[in-house]
């Protein structure tokens, strides 16, 4: 029964904080509609900003990773075999580094397993392809180019690079004697769909094959070289035999590769290297756009706060003697407090929840209006984050002005003038 009278008094003591918060707020229609739009133009400038900047962000990963992968594993680079030197001697030598020749990786299957055996346990291993890459020159008549053959696995490799999707030409085949070439070498050989092409990877390893698609990945040198084959066939021109040079993988979170590589490096013992390592100045760009996003937010918060709170030092001041006649009556210092957290709040939350519909009407606009380069997606985080930016806010500036109004004297107060 205790417990009941004082959950009772308590929700009675909150609801009477509540209608004198709404009440000063409703008093001075004006300064709260001002500070309110104040609000939602800093809300809105959040929401819009960081849905822009991470539409910008996945725009850049896709068109850049959308065509590599994210961990390549090879084998592990020769080293020259020095012999023992004996503890008190000392030998000066000049080493000249190993030359690094075509290898293959040493029971690969077992690593491919072993990976795929991993997926279900880490949901973040998307695939695993072999693939076998070499040099090659390609003729049709007298013209000649040189070429990076790529042996591939059809089904597999689909998740490193959807070759489907960029084809511009043809059909998609890699089965036989079919082959995929790029945009650019088509039109240096002049070649269509359905040509003849003689691959040579030298030793008198050679073979004619047809061309069975082209596609466009968008990225120059990769459309002047790259000739997609079939596994067996790159093995037999490029003189590896069941082997293959890289095992590529795709994962979920692009931005954990150099963890996940160094993982697979401890397990494998072998060369495994993230696209962090091999686009350095990439990975520079996004850590800089994210981190001026978080800068653009903590501004605009700050913003926010500093409005609030002076509207609401000024409003401290105008219900001074409210305030002598409130602690006159029985109020405690904590319900004064209270009653300015809970202005600030409301503030924050009425001016949030404009914000959020001014945003996503901004992000809408980008998407419908004129010609684009990428989709802005508005996901329920980033508008929740918002609202929660803009409230604590609203309850952190109104800190100041409600101790000021909570450590009023009564007396003095209900004098004031």
């Amino acid at each position: 029964m205790l417990f009941v009278n004082r959950a009772r008094r308590l929700a009675d003591s909150l609801w009477i904080e509540w209608r004198i918060a709404l009440r000063f707020l409703a008093d001075n229609p004006l300064q709260t509609l001002l500070i309110s739009i104040a609000i939602s133009v800093g809300t809105a400038v959040i929401v819009f900003i960081t849905a822009l900047m991470m539409g910008l962000q996945s725009n850049v990963i896709e068109r850049t990773l959308g065509t590599q992968a994210h961990i390549r594993i090879e084998a592990t680079q020769l080293q020259n075999q020095l012999s023992a030197i004996a503890a008190d001697k000392y030998i000066w030598a000049l080493e000249s580094p190993r030359a690094q020749g075509l290898q293959t990786i040493n029971n690969w299957q077992e690593v491919r397993q072993t990976l795929d055996s991993y997926a279900p346990l880490l949901p973040i291993v998307q695939t695993v392809s072999p693939l076998i890459s070499g040099p090659a020159f390609a003729q049709k008549g007298t013209a000649r180019a040189s070429v990076a053959l790529m042996g591939v696995e059809p089904e597999r490799y689909s998740g490193i690079i959807d070759l489907h999707a960029y084809l511009q030409a043809g059909r998609f085949s890699i089965e036989a004697s079919d082959v995929l070439i790029g945009s650019e070498l088509a039109n240096d050989l002049g070649l269509s769909a359905g040509d003849k092409l003689r691959l040579d990877a030298g030793d008198n390893r050679q073979t004619v094959v047809t061309v069975a698609g082209i596609f466009e990945l968008g990225v120059r040198e990769l459309d002047s070289r790259y000739v997609y084959t079939n596994l067996k066939q790159a093995q037999s021109l490029l003189n590896l035999p069941g082997g293959v040079s890289v095992l590529e993988l795709k994962i979920t979170e692009v931005f954990s590769a150099d963890y996940w590589a160094q993982r697979i490096r401890q397990l494998t013992g072998l060369d495994v290297q993230s696209w962090m390592d091999s686009n350095a100045q990439l990975l520079n760009a996004l850590r800089s756009q994210s981190m001026t996003t978080q800068m653009i937010r903590v501004f605009v918060a700050l913003s926010v706060i500093f409005g609030i709170a002076s509207v609401l030092a000024v409003s401290v001041v105008q219900r001074t003697r409210e305030i002598g006649i409130l602690r006159a009556m029985g109020s405690s210092q904590q319900q004064i407090l209270r009653v300015f957290l809970l202005q600030g709040g409301l503030l924050g939350l009425a001016g949030s929840l404009l914000g959020v519909l001014v945003g996503f009407s901004l992000a809408q606009l980008f998407n419908s209006v004129g010609e684009r380069l990428f989709v802005i997606t508005l996901e329920p985080s980033m508008m929740i984050s918002a609202i929660l930016i803009s409230v604590t806010a609203g309850v952190i500036a109104a800190a100041v002005p409600a101790r000021r109004a909570a450590h009023y004297d009564p007396a003095v107060a209900i004098r004031y003038v």
